[in-house]
């Protein structure tokens, strides 16, 4: 991922947490997952294996896409406020907006 992706990501990250359509945290990304709320999951690029394994898990269950982003737990941290590894979306058009910036 370029930096004008890792850019774009950021951007719509933060108009999506503004806008209260994303849930932080790993516990809380997986209940929204197991609650129907959840569009996307997405994944910081420095979170451990397992945590990234777990999260695909979640979402291959629950037909979930799961996205590796190039931000790191810091970067997520600084634009939520709370440092986290994951973060589930729950609006299908943000949703679709990381999937064209991720896999672009």
């Amino acid at each position: 991922m370029n930096s004008d992706q890792k850019k774009k990501t950021s951007d719509l990250l933060g108009i999506c947490l503004r806008a209260g359509k994303a849930v932080k945290g790993f516990d809380s990304a997986c209940e929204s997952v197991k609650d129907g709320k959840a569009a996307c999951i997405l994944t910081a690029c420095d979170a451990s294996a397992k945590t990234v394994k777990e999260a695909e898990f979640i979402g291959e269950k629950y037909n979930v896409p799961v996205y590796g982003t190039a931000l790191a737990k810091t970067d997520l941290g600084r634009l939520c406020g709370k440092e986290t590894a994951i973060i589930a979306v729950t609006d299908k058009g943000f949703a679709e907006g990381f999937r064209k910036i991720i896999l672009s």
